[in-house]
């Protein structure tokens, strides 16, 4: 896989320039899923994580939110990755290929007929509270770096956990990856947003909602949530571009 740092570093509109969507199945090259990993800040603005830290050698992306389920079953959620990782972030283009062994040594690993791909390894596993993998997420793997993975679980009030996420990469100071980092930024954003999903919902695609029990002051929390997500992923992104901005559509 030849990994097209110009892809990444041109912008949104011009990355059909280099490359299409990805299609494995229907033979398009490695290169589809790294524009695919690229585009994935356009298409997750919907929630991001926070880039707390950024330079040429290393980023820090760090995650937080109050789930209104126990620790047991967002666990269980979270090593279930099949339900709720993103299709497009895979080299097959079905997530349902994934598994997740958790356990010390367990593999974060993808399976289709034409291939395999090991996208971590399980480093720690403490039932419902702490999951760590050593991953290069997408593109990242064939590049000379380090990232780690960690979702940490804390009981909270009302049968809710506390659930952190944080991804560090560190690398050369050749990686540039403070560009990189509003990249990676949308696309965990978008799998930890699916996540939540899949544990309130059962579905991990954000489908319109029409008549619903939740309470309304449930929703406009959620709604305000993604919102502050939303301008935070476009603050990070204008800190690397130098550009200004644009306010999020109202929910």
């Amino acid at each position: 896989m030849d990994f097209d740092v110009a892809a990444l570093d041109s912008e949104p509109g011009d990355c059909d320039k280099h490359c299409a969507m990805p299609s494995l199945a229907s033979g398009n090259s490695m290169k589809s899923v790294i524009c695919a990993f690229a585009l994935g800040l356009m298409i997750a603005l919907d929630a991001s994580a926070e880039v707390v830290e950024s330079s040429t050698d290393h980023v820090l992306i760090g995650f937080s939110a109050n789930v209104e389920a126990p620790p047991v079953k967002v666990y269980v959620a979270i090593t279930d990755v099949a339900l709720w990782w993103s299709d497009e972030q895979t080299w097959s283009g079905k997530a349902a290929n994934l598994s997740l062994k958790p356990e010390a040594g367990g593999c974060f690993c993808e399976r289709w007929a034409n291939g395999s791909a090991e996208h971590g390894r399980v480093v720690m596993a403490i039932k419902n509270e702490t999951l760590r993998l050593d991953t290069a997420l997408g593109p990242l793997q064939e590049l000379p770096l380090k990232g780690v993975l960690t979702f940490k679980l804390q009981a909270a009030d009302n049968d809710t956990t506390r659930l952190d996420v944080d991804y560090r990469v560190n690398g050369s100071s050749t990686s540039r990856l403070d560009q990189l980092a509003p990249t990676v930024d949308g696309v965990l954003a978008e799998q930890v947003d699916r996540l939540l999903r899949t544990i309130d919902t059962g579905n991990p695609d954000d489908v319109v909602e029409t008549e619903s029990d939740e309470p309304q002051s449930k929703r406009a929390a959620r709604a305000e949530m993604i919102e502050q997500w939303a301008r935070q992923a476009a603050a990070d992104k204008a800190k690397t571009t130098g550009t200004t901005p644009k306010s999020p559509p109202k929910q």
